[in-house]
């Protein structure tokens, strides 16, 4: 087995990995991110005993125990750039060997759930609906850089999608990733929603939003709302779930995203009250986890 240099692979004086500051034994496998740092005390609420935490940046997170099974909930901050950080410094924390700085021979799998919130683009999609991402489209690109991203993406939906919005080739190439099947079958409920979720790499211009900018594809949002394949259509936008299902992929991890929608872009509409559905939707994706 080659050994990582310490300048690709780097640990902290303390023995934690460098950005999230988190040490092999204070991790779960059972894992929550959410973009919010502030979110990670209402989910760590849920917990009926702290065993670990720490913080730095963005990056804050706690290892406790839920109905006596452990969860480590960590905030990742916004975009696909920090789930690059994120994702590869927790498989690095369960299949690393921090001493020898070589990959341990027995592979660790982690069942990873991002809970957040997103943005409807189909009108009977209402706002305060749970929404889980069967699919995610990446148009961050990030997958782009990691061989083996043809294996592990749905080449045929690329392909349709490109087609059907005529998208651009001086934009990043469209990316298509699944979520991992036995969690989408753990989190399925009556009141779930599921579809096809689009992590876009910015706020505005990215998900059709005109302020001051005019933006490439003006009718992106319509022609998107408008794309079906294989009876599958678009529901939302967020901005992490791609990179998630893809390095989760790669990486060999379990990768679900279920998001409250908290706005209806073409109904025009915004929730009035989605944190205590995203309290909801916490409580619920850790029973579910629990079984």
């Amino acid at each position: 087995m080659i050994r990582i240099p310490e300048s690709e692979l780097i640990i902290n004086p303390d023995g934690s990995i460098f950005h999230l500051h988190i040490k092999p034994k204070e991790l779960a496998e059972r894992i929550i991110l959410v973009g919010d740092p502030g979110r990670v005390d209402m989910v760590a609420g849920f917990f009926e005993q702290i065993l670990h935490e720490g913080a730095n940046r963005e990056f804050v997170w706690k290892t406790g125990l839920f109905k006596g099974t452990a969860f480590t909930v960590v905030s990742t901050g916004i975009g696909t750039d920090n789930i690059d950080i994120v994702l590869n410094e927790l498989d690095a924390l369960v299949n690393i060997d921090f001493e020898t700085r070589v990959p341990r021979q027995e592979h660790k799998t982690l069942k990873i759930v991002r809970i957040g919130t997103s943005g409807s683009l189909q009108k009977d999609l209402p706002t305060d609906s749970w929404l889980l991402s069967e699919k995610a489209i990446g148009f961050d690109g990030l997958l782009n850089f990691y061989e083996g991203r043809k294996e592990v993406c749905d080449a045929d939906f690329e392909s349709a999608f490109v087609a059907s919005t005529g998208w651009l080739s001086s934009l990043t190439a469209p990316y298509v990733i699944n979520a991992d099947a036995s969690l989408l079958q753990a989190l399925n409920g009556d009141q779930v929603h599921k579809g096809v979720t689009i992590s876009a790499p910015g706020f505005y211009g990215p998900q059709g939003r005109v302020v001051r900018l005019p933006i490439a594809m003006p009718d992106i949002n319509e022609k998107i709302t408008a794309f079906s394949w294989a009876d599958r259509r678009v529901t939302n936008y967020e901005m992490e779930c791609s990179a998630i299902y893809g390095l989760s992929a790669l990486l060999g991890h379990q990768a679900a995203t279920v998001c409250v929608i908290i706005a209806n872009r073409l109904a025009g509409t915004y929730s009035k009250d989605y944190k205590q559905q995203v309290k909801l939707l916490v409580e619920y994706v850790l029973n579910n986890l629990n079984r």
